[in-house]
């Protein structure tokens, strides 16, 4: 694996020093055919150079890359060691679309391996979608991920590790009605108490966000209702943001052109009415983080327009989560930029007990970035 240097952003207000970059990543040549366009070639990797980051590399290169395509990137910290996992296969939603994982040691990463299907007992075979990995206080590292031909039918699912990602329990269905964090990580509470951020989709009822609560560590879980009517905003995979002393607040991917927002005053028993933030939206994933100053974290492409532009991939910072501050661009646009055909996006951010931030996200669908 050729390294870079990639993410740290600091909980603090110092900013960890800069450690000069090891290699360049080689200049790709292949061809892609993303979502949204043709691209004659992939983008050359021009490494950022920032006091705030430490590594970036990809987990696996181009040409040792297991699967036509990837997205939707997970990461955790277990026990020191960083656990990734994404789904791949020939295209979303085609039905040989599994779990991948891979796992960090030291500087290298290991050769990813599928480690969930979408095999049914009758021998019938659906995609998977969406992991996600999380770590509960004092218990096994989980995985959860949806299974099935689409968002609107998906069914949800987990495993757990009790060596930090290198072997896995059998996959459990989640009861009905619960389908897990649809997207990005649980949080949890002083007081142990478990909040996934989840949504549904629906031709009948549109996007709505909801919230799955746990008590006991994961293994039984309790549903709100959907804190959004799917008609004024369109909103699914919601991130969790904690202030403290009971605030919390809900940030959201909407087909409304704008990240939209709830906001909880009691340990998130009870949320407000959905309104629009004042950050762009293109219809595409965000994720964020609590840090331990105080100030809110949050990754997202800063554009608008329903099913817009994937790229830039940018950070911003808020200390109050109602004005941000844009403060780095992790894939900027520059001169040569195919904003209809590159794709930076479905970040997941993390946030370690060591105050470090683990991100990783979606490299034009050919293999997944990381950065801390």
């Amino acid at each position: 694996m050729k390294r870079q240097t990639i993410i740290h952003a600091k909980p603090q207000h110092q900013i960890k020093k800069y450690i000069g970059m090891k290699s360049l990543f080689f200049l790709c040549s292949l061809i892609l055919v993303s979502c949204k366009g043709k691209m004659e070639k992939l983008p050359e990797v021009i490494p950022l150079d920032h006091p705030a980051i430490i590594e970036q590399e990809f987990i696996y290169n181009l040409d040792k890359a297991l699967t036509p395509e990837c997205h939707a990137s997970t990461v955790e910290v277990s026990n020191g060691t960083v656990v990734a996992s994404w789904f791949g296969g020939t295209k979303e939603k085609n039905d040989d679309v599994g779990i991948w994982l891979s796992r960090k040691t030291g500087d290298t990463w290991s050769t990813p391996v599928e480690v969930a299907n979408g095999i049914q007992d009758d021998g019938s075979r659906f995609p998977c979608w969406n992991p996600v990995l999380f770590k509960p206080k004092g218990q096994p590292l989980m995985l959860f991920y949806k299974v099935g031909p689409d968002p609107k039918e998906w069914w949800g699912l987990y495993m757990t590790s009790n060596d930090d990602g290198k072997t896995w329990s059998t996959p459990t269905k989640l009861p009905d009605g619960v389908l897990g964090p649809i997207k990005n990580q649980p949080i949890q509470m002083a007081n142990g108490e478990i909040i996934s951020p989840s949504s549904t989709e629906s031709d009948e009822d549109g996007w709505q966000i909801h919230l799955e609560h746990s008590s006991d560590s994961g293994k039984t879980w309790h549903r709100t209702e959907s804190l959004n009517d799917g008609k004024e905003f369109g909103a699914i995979q919601p991130v969790v943001l904690n202030y403290g002393n009971g605030k919390l607040q809900l940030l959201s991917r909407t087909e409304n052109e704008v990240i939209s927002q709830n906001w909880s005053n009691d340990y998130g028993k009870t949320w407000n009415k959905m309104t629009a933030t004042e950050l762009p939206n293109p219809n595409s994933g965000i994720d964020g983080v609590s840090l331990k100053d105080g100030r809110q974290l949050l990754i997202y492409n800063p554009t608008g327009k329903n099913w817009g532009d994937r790229v830039p991939l940018s950070l911003a910072l808020s200390t109050d989560g109602k004005k941000w501050n844009r403060a780095l661009d992790l894939e900027p646009l520059r001169e040569n930029t195919d904003k209809e055909g590159e794709e930076y996006s479905y970040p997941t951010m993390l946030l370690a007990d060591d105050g470090m931030v683990h991100i990783v996200y979606t490299w034009n669908r050919k293999t997944v970035k990381y950065i801390n």
